[in-house]
């Protein structure tokens, strides 16, 4: 897996802290490869796409503020899996605008996250500790498939949006406000740690028969050689 960008700056860390002190702006290790995987859809709100074909990434656009596309009236979702499996039923397409998370005091809007040039999802803006980002090419919120959602535990300055992650419970559940109005509501199943040259992609990244969410992070130590972290936390959760 290739290494994640470094902080712009390249500085190391500078003061004590929770998980080794308030550290540089860690980029989640997301290979064009891994998205390929994924049951993606494009981000217009009138058009449904297959899945990324390998490297599809590369011409994605570039990170930005939720697309200016319209989202589709809401419609009644199917109250019953063809299989008879007691699951909720999957929501249509809508682009995310907001997350919850009340067991972390989360409450944070969306951007866009894109593939960039160095074939990695780019992070969330590391000017505003307060925001996370969709891999908008892919699948959103509540729809059938494995959404992706990213996020910075801290930056040079101070905590972020994700400080927190690792203290989420299996049980606990969060909240996917969308543009559509409704309100996706997600219960998580595990959370688990991984070092970034043994990231399981397909298992992170595959896609699902029912509608998932995986809420991503930096985790373990800071390595002052690459000035990044070693590990990625993953939050694996399914809608209820």
């Amino acid at each position: 897996m290739a290494v994640p960008p470094s902080s712009p700056a390249g500085d190391a860390p500078t003061a004590s802290g929770s998980r080794g002190g308030l550290m540089v702006l860690c980029a989640v290790a997301l290979l064009v490869l891994a998205m390929s995987l994924l049951g993606g859809n494009d981000t217009s709100a009138d058009s449904s796409r297959p899945p990324l074909a390998p490297g599809a990434g590369a011409s994605a656009p570039a990170v930005g503020g939720p697309t200016a596309a319209a989202d589709p009236p809401a419609e009644d979702p199917p109250t019953a899996d063809p299989t008879g499996a007691d699951r909720t039923a999957a929501l249509p397409r809508s682009r995310p605008v907001r997350l919850l998370i009340p067991e972390i005091s989360v409450d944070a809007p969306f951007t866009d996250l894109a593939i960039g040039e160095n074939r990695q999802l780019q992070p969330p803006p590391a000017n505003d500790t307060n925001l996370v980002g969709w891999y908008a090419k892919g699948v959103s919120p509540g729809e059938t498939g494995t959404s992706i959602i990213a996020g910075h535990v801290d930056t040079k300055t101070s905590a972020a949006v994700f400080a927190r992650l690792d203290q989420l419970d299996e049980g606990d559940v969060f909240h996917v406000e969308r543009a559509d109005g409704r309100t996706a509501s997600f219960v998580v199943d595990s959370l688990e740690t991984f070092a970034k040259d043994a990231f399981p992609s397909s298992r992170v990244y595959g896609d699902a028969d029912r509608p998932e969410v995986r809420l991503i992070t930096c985790a373990g130590d800071y390595d002052r050689k690459v000035k990044d972290y070693t590990d990625n936390l993953v939050v694996f959760a399914h809608l209820v």
